[in-house]
This record gives structure tokens, C-alpha cells and sequence, in this order.
């Protein structure tokens, strides 16, 4: 797996600490690279006192350089409206135009919803993003993790080692 790398996308502040950190630790291990986006540079500030430095921002993001774009939740993806921000979508459609995995947990999924990627897919979501993703074409499933192809979305902080695993086995 030392040939692989990972996008994990992050909110400025306000994204879910176990979300980003238990996958990041678990992509480690398993030999991935991973590199952190946001919306700017500098450090980035989890809802638990977590934080991160940059690498790239979202907007300088090339997802071709990649195997997997992981967009991490947390309520700062709703309070920012990362889910409307046309750096956040051009990612999520440009990674998948490059046929690569396109993964998001918790409010995460509204993203790749609103650039059109889970219309007539199988996604699951944190509950309160349950009828965005619905209204946007999705088919909820209300999984812990939910694989559709190259899609793979979690409902939230309690499935982020089973979400790590089930990217960690689709790169393989």
C-alpha cells in the first residue's frame, strides 16, 4: 500500500475529530500516504480540540494526484456550507471523473450528493443529513458504512475504523 495516497478534506473548523484521526492513524499503518486539504491553509480545528496542519487547499487540490478523496464531517461542513462551496464540489466531481474512490463520513456525504455523485446510489449519512442526501437522488441506507462502486460514505464517529478498513480494502 506505500504506492497509495489519500485526500482526507477537512472544514476550516468544526470537523469531527475521530473522523479524520482514526482513518488517517489506520491509513498510516497500512503504509498509505496521507495528505490533509481545507478550504485555507494553516491549522485546521476539530469540535473536540483536535487539530491539523494543512497541506493543500481544497481549491489547489489536483485529484488525479490520488487514489482516494476522503471528506471528513462534523457540524462545521453544515455551518460553513462546505456542501455549496464550488472548491469542495469540483473536487468531489474531478475525483470522480478520474475514476477514483470517492469517500465521505458523517455530514460528509452531502458533499459528493450535491455535486451529483450519489444520485441513484446506495449512501448512508449522519441522520440529519438523511433527506438532504435523499432529495439530491441518494438511496439512504442508515448503515454504519455503505459501499457503492468507487462511493463509499458512514453515518458518523462511531464507524470511522469500519470505514477506514472498507477505503483501506478497496485500494487493495
Amino acid at each position: 500500500m506505500t504506492d497509495k495516497t489519500i485526500l482526507m478534506v477537512v472544514a476550516p473548523f468544526n470537523f469531527r475529530d475521530e473522523e479524520l484521526f482514526v482513518p488517517k492513524e489506520f491509513f498510516e499503518k497500512s503504509g498509505i500516504k496521507v495528505v490533509v486539504a481545507s478550504k485555507e491553509e494553516g491549522i485546521a480545528n476539530g469540535m473536540l480540540g483536535g487539530s491539523i496542519n494543512v497541506d493543500v487547499r481544497v481549491s489547489d487540490a489536483d485529484a488525479s494526484d490520488y487514489d482516494a478523496v476522503v471528506f471528513v464531517g462534523g457540524s462545521g461542513v453544515d455551518s460553513q456550507m462546505l456542501y455549496d462551496d464550488p472548491g469542495y464540489l469540483k473536487l468531489a466531481k474531478d475525483t470522480d471523473d478520474a475514476g477514483k474512490l470517492v469517500c465521505a463520513i458523517c455530514l460528509g456525504p452531502m458533499i459528493p450528493a450535491n455535486a451529483g455523485l450519489l444520485s441513484g446510489r446506495n449512501a448512508t449519512v449522519f441522520i440529519s443529513g438523511a433527506s438532504y442526501i435523499e432529495e439530491k437522488g441518494a438511496n439512504y441506507t442508515g448503515a454504519p458504512v455503505t459501499r457503492d462502486g468507487r462511493i463509499i460514505t458512514a453515518e458518523g464517529p462511531n464507524a470511522a475504523e469500519e470505514f477506514a478498513e472498507t477505503i483501506t480494502k478497496a485500494l487493495e
